[in-house]
């Protein structure tokens, strides 16, 4: 297995970093981007993409503008960045159209962890095989798990809108809330979360983008998800209303685990269990 790097630049002109673990084998059996969660940066996905490899995929990380790598890399300041949620939908569209460029002979496949299972309908989903999201829900905060809807007036209606312009962005790392996240973003989000249609509040355009999509979706979602509850899960996946959908609801006693949660799928602890049901996907 071989580990690349590379920077892209997204339409913004920011600095895009974006790691690519190749496996080693003669034939490679397709290309799987892998599109983050809210806050999360890239590396908390390596474990998993060199697995993957291991297993004959090329798998593909990156860092949204103003996170992470590309953040450290572009040099501009988190509070001068100015992208919104579907300039982050850009990116990804941005980097899968490189991958469709650098790996024209194998299937490409999407592997969106919450958030990045919600901007398939933001790429060229024609191109992509299947997509997987993990742990993807809806972010309406009245139908969020019982444990983030006791926490979420007090981030939604104190921290996030008086933190934020305070700083120019939301200083979430220093709470351990979410994470640094771009003003553009979190206020945008905010309007979401606070909203029953939550994304497709938006309006016509954005409904269409999620209606367009035909690409196969599997869902692979957790009886004991922290964050998304059934109710989520199932909102933002009926919004891909022309797509074929597989909904696998997975409680930690079906894999011998006492719990699974929102952020744990991408442990090794899951390497033979809940990473060999996401590989059986890639088919």
């Amino acid at each position: 297995m071989s580990h690349t790097s590379e920077i892209l630049t997204s339409l913004k002109g920011y600095a895009l970093a974006v790691h690519h673990f190749v496996p080693d084998a003669p034939t490679m059996r397709g290309v799987v981007l892998m599109a983050p969660a809210m806050g999360v940066k890239q590396r908390y996905y390596r474990k998993f993409a060199a697995w993957l490899a291991q297993q004959g995929f090329a798998a593909v990380t990156f860092d949204h503008s103003g996170m992470g790598e590309s953040l450290k890399v572009d040099h501009t300041p988190l509070k001068k960045i100015s992208s919104d949620f579907f300039d982050w939908g850009a990116e990804a569209a941005l980097i899968l159209d490189v991958l469709k460029q650098r790996y024209p002979d194998v299937p490409l496949y999407w592997v969106g962890h919450s958030l990045g299972g919600q901007i398939i309908g933001m790429v060229d989903h024609a191109a992509l095989h299947k997509a997987i999201t993990v742990g993807t829900g809806s972010g309406y905060w009245k139908e969020n798990a019982p444990e983030l809807r006791r926490r979420a007036p007090l981030f939604w209606f104190v921290f996030v809108p008086l933190l934020t312009p305070l700083f120019g962005y939301f200083p979430g790392e220093r709470l351990k809330m979410v994470g640094d996240i771009p003003k553009g973003v979190i206020m945008q989000w905010r309007d979401w979360c606070l909203h029953p249609d939550y994304i497709a509040s938006e309006g016509e355009a954005v409904r269409a983008q999620f209606a367009a999509v035909r690409t196969p979706i599997v869902s692979l979602s957790f009886t004991d998800d922290d964050y998304m509850s059934a109710r989520n899960t199932e909102h933002i996946h009926s919004l891909y209303v022309n797509a074929p959908k597989t909904m696998r609801r997975i409680a930690p006693a079906d894999i011998g685990m006492p719990h699974i949660r929102h952020f744990g799928f991408f442990k090794e602890q899951f390497k033979d269990t809940l990473w060999q049901k996401l590989l059986a996907e890639l088919n």
